[in-house]
Formats: C-alpha cells, sequence, structure tokens
C-alpha cells in the first residue's frame, strides 16, 4: 500500500513543483499589486476576474473531466477520436464565445459594473478564456499519460511569462491596471499553442457522436456544479462591492491571497489524485488506501493550516524593494486568512470525498453538494458583512465548503463505500484548531526574536502532539522509515 501512496505522493510532488515555485512567483506579485495599484484597481481587478471564473466553466463545460473519465474507453473510438472529439468542441465553441463577447463588450461591462470605459478588459478577458480553454483537454491529456513533468514545465512556463510581463507593465510600462490582462492574455495565448503542438499528431476529423453524447452527459453537470463552486470562490466579492467599496474589496482580496499556501496543497494534490484513484480503483484493498491517503493529506493540510495562520504576519511585514511584502494600506486583511486556510482544508476534503461519484459516472450529485454550498456562502455573506465586514465574508467561505464536503460526502459514500479514519482525523483537527486558538490568544509582537520563537515553539507542539495522539499509524511510520532508508540506500 506505501508503495501507491508513495506513488502519489511523487506524482503529487511533480505536479506541485510547477505549483510552488508558480505559486511563490505569483505570491512575489503581491508587493507590486500592493504598492504600484491602488486599492480600489486592485478591487475592480478582483471584481473582473471573478466573472472570468464563472465564464471559465461555461467554457470548458466539464470536457476535460470527460476526457479523462473516459480516456480508456476503447470501446468509444480509438486514443485519436477520444482527445479529438473535447479538444475540436472546445476549440469551436470557445472561438465563437469569445468572439461574442469582443462585440458586445461595451454592454457586458456597463451590466457587470465596470463601466463602459473598461470594455477593453473584458475583450481581453474574452480571449483569456478562450486560450485558457483551448488548453484544458490537452492538459488532462498530458495527466492521464503520466506526462507530469511536461505537465508541470508547460504551467510553470505559462506563469512566468504572466509575472514577468506583469511586472514589466505595472513598472516599466506604467500601464497599471491594463498591464494584468495583457501579460494573462500573452501568457495564456503562448501555452495554448504549445499544448495544441503536443496533442496535434492525435488529432483527426472522424467524430463519434456516441462519445460526444457520453461525453456531454458527464460533463454538463459540471457547468452548474462548476458554477456554484465558482460562487463560493468569489461571490464575495461582488457581495463585499454591493455592501461596502472597491477599497474593502482590495483589502479582502490581498488577504485571501495570503491562502495561497493550503490552496497550493490541495491543487497540487487534486491533479495527481484523480488519475491514482481511477487507476487503482479496482484494487482490492482500494477502499483502504484511499482511507489512508485521506489520512495523511488532512494531517498535512492541518499543518499548514499551523504555519501560516503563525506567521502570516511576519510574512507581510518582510521588507521588500523599499516596501513591505504586503502594502501596509491592507494590513487591514490579515487578520481573514486564518479562516481562509481553513477553509481550504475542507475544500480538500471535497476532493477527497468526491471518489464515489466520479467512478460510478454518477455527476448528477455534484450541483446539489455546490449548489447549497453556494447558497449558503450568499446568504452568509449578506448576514455577516454588515456586522463583521471582510471578517464576515471569510466565515461564509469556510461555513460554505464545509456545506459543500458534506453534501458530497453522503451520495459518494452510497456509490462507493470509503471506512475513514475519523478518529485519527478528528485528533489532529482539533490539535490544530487549539494551537491556532493559543496563539491568537497571546499579544505577540510580530517580527520580534521571542514572537517567532514563540511560533517555531508552537509548530514544533503541534507537531510532536500530532505523533503522541498517534494521528498516524505506529506500523504505517515504522514501514514508512524503513522505506526511506530503503530509498536513499542507508540500510
Amino acid at each position: 500500500m506505501l508503495d501507491r501512496i508513495f506513488k502519489l505522493g511523487k506524482e503529487a510532488a511533480i505536479y506541485g513543483l510547477s505549483s510552488i515555485v508558480g505559486r511563490f512567483l505569483n505570491f512575489l506579485l503581491v508587493p507590486f499589486l500592493t504598492n504600484y495599484l491602488l486599492k480600489s484597481e486592485l478591487g475592480v481587478y478582483s471584481y473582473v476576474y471573478s466573472y472570468i471564473a464563472f465564464a471559465f466553466v461555461i467554457y470548458g463545460y466539464g470536457m476535460d473531466s470527460a476526457y479523462m473519465r473516459f480516456a480508456s474507453s476503447t470501446e468509444l473510438g480509438e486514443k485519436g477520436v477520444r482527445v479529438s472529439v473535447p479538444f475540436l468542441s472546445v476549440l469551436a465553441t470557445s472561438l465563437v464565445l469569445s468572439s461574442l463577447v469582443t462585440v458586445f463588450a461595451p454592454g457586458i461591462s456597463e451590466v457587470i459594473g465596470v463601466g463602459s470605459a473598461n470594455a477593453h478588459l473584458v475583450q481581453y478577458s474574452a480571449w483569456i478564456l478562450c486560450f485558457d480553454a483551448i488548453a484544458i483537454v490537452p492538459f488532462a491529456y498530458l495527466r492521464m499519460e503520466n506526462r507530469a513533468k511536461l505537465f508541470a514545465g508547460l504551467r510553470l512556463f505559462n506563469i512566468v511569462v504572466n509575472i514577468i510581463l506583469t511586472i514589466l507593465g505595472l513598472v516599466v510600462m506604467e500601464l497599471k491596471l491594463e498591464s494584468l490582462f495583457i501579460a494573462n492574455l500573452a501568457a495564456s495565448f503562448v501555452t495554448a499553442v504549445a499544448l495544441v503542438v503536443v496533442v496535434y499528431p492525435l488529432l483527426t476529423l472522424r467524430f463519434s457522436r456516441r462519445l460526444y453524447r457520453e461525453m456531454l452527459h458527464f460533463g454538463l453537470p459540471y457547468i452548474p456544479a462548476g458554477l456554484a463552486g465558482i460562487a463560493i470562490q468569489v461571490i464575495d466579492r461582488p457581495i463585499l462591492k454591493a455592501l461596502t467599496d472597491d477599497d474593502t474589496v482590495g483589502i479582502y482580496q490581498a488577504g485571501h491571497r495570503l491562502g495561497v499556501l493550503m490552496m497550493l496543497v490541495v491543487g497540487m494534490f487534486d491533479y495527481a489524485w484523480r488519475p491514482f484513484f481511477l487507476t487503482h480503483s479496482k484494487d482490492e484493498d482500494a477502499p483502504r488506501l484511499f482511507s489512508k491517503v485521506f489520512t495523511y493529506f488532512v494531517g498535512l493540510m492541518m499543518l499548514v493550516f499551523v504555519v501560516g495562520s503563525l506567521f502570516v504576519e511576519d510574512i507581510a511585514r518582510i521588507r521588500l524593494f523599499g516596501g513591505y511584502f504586503i502594502g501596509e494600506k491592507f494590513w487591514g486583511g490579515l487578520g481573514i486568512v486564518p479562516i481562509v486556510l481553513l477553509a481550504y482544508v475542507f475544500t480538500g476534503s471535497y476532493v477527497n470525498f468526491v471518489v464515489g461519484v466520479y467512478l460510478q459516472k454518477k455527476t448528477k450529485y455534484l450541483p446539489y453538494a455546490t449548489g447549497a454550498g453556494a447558497l449558503v456562502n450568499v446568504g452568509v455573506n449578506f448576514l455577516l458583512i454588515p456586522k463583521l465586514g471582510i471578517t464576515g465574508a471569510a466565515i461564509a467561505t469556510l461555513v460554505s465548503y464545509i456545506v459543500m464536503a458534506a453534501g458530497i460526502y453522503f451520495p459518494s459514500q452510497r456509490l462507493y463505500h470509503v471506512q475513514y479514519e475519523w478518529s485519527r482525523l478528528l485528533r489532529v483537527f482539533v490539535l490544530g484548531l487549539c494551537v491556532v486558538a493559543a496563539y491568537l490568544g497571546m499579544d505577540l509582537q510580530p517580527m520580534t526574536g521571542s514572537a517567532l520563537l514563540v511560533k517555531m515553539g508552537l509548530t514544533v507542539l503541534f507537531i510532536a502532539l500530532v505523533f503522541i495522539a498517534q494521528v498516524f499509524d505506529p506500523a504505517d511510520i515504522r514501514d514508512t522509515k524503513a522505506a526511506l532508508l530503503k530509498m536513499f540506500g542507508w540500510r
């Protein structure tokens, strides 16, 4: 069992390498955004990108997930057909949609509340969406072919191009907000071209109607599910804008971006997880294997939660380029970071729980789970933002992810039962909460030697308590130690 978990960890690490480096580089953009943009400009950027996130779900309409589910279904056509059908359908619909958005951009910009003066930002967004959508099936192809290194390299290439062009636009060309969209468009175009080159030898004009119908049946439920999922992620920005102002949205966005550590862990795991459970679902001990994976994963997520919560104020105050890592005017958003990190723990739980729904092709359950989370998110936002401001918005995100994880857990368990180690999971979860609560109860000054020592001590204490409480099976720990010693030739 451990060899398969190690393989999952290795693939997640390869996928994650691009994410780690990419997220870190994106993280380094924060000083530029918070020092070169006004709070209102960062608010507009966040607001427009919330609509991009919604639109991307429609552009992709679940074709990447459908391709991965049917990639090995030889009875539905040869390999070239199984790649070409979803790729060409997304290519065609994306070109049509982006052309329409380009023509009607002035009206759309008025409808979404950014004004006709920003119609060009809507046009940039349309073609960012087009090229990103074109890339989804080729990226899914690389995942199913276990070409993790090429996948990671292309994603990292996209991020590096985007960041370099953003910095040039902000600092050298002084294009302000427009530079962020131009940089993203250029990076998306180049990445899409590279991916088309990768899949081009497989492409064929032979079109299987049966395969297309099967893929649509599987993929279309991802539209309402995806829209609801995106709503949970970004709907708080428009609500914040309606109930407060652009400055508040900008502060919230800066704080939310600092949850990148946990988002990175969940993202890198998800890239490797779907191909992994599809491959091992027929193994005799698959349910136990998936249970063990979840225990280790939650342990890792809670460690990130503890470290991120303890050290976020110190990270924000790091001196960089004559200013701070996070511009001082955005420090008001730091208090939401622990809540955002905890919310991503439940996002990771949702990613694990989706196994049964995915394996049994019952994607019809996805819209119910994500829809419930989205409705709760909207309701809690309107309830708490007037009272708690951005803290209320962060709490709404946390509550909605809890609802979403619970909503997919129960139908998934009926379809494919996994006996999770709830006692161990509860122990590590409570320990993490207690350590962070203890820190929040202390009056520590950021960036002081004594405070850093206390935070490092609390981190070590959390790790020690995890082992004392036997969150991980002692037999697994012994086997892991032996495997690592053998791997490095130490025994």
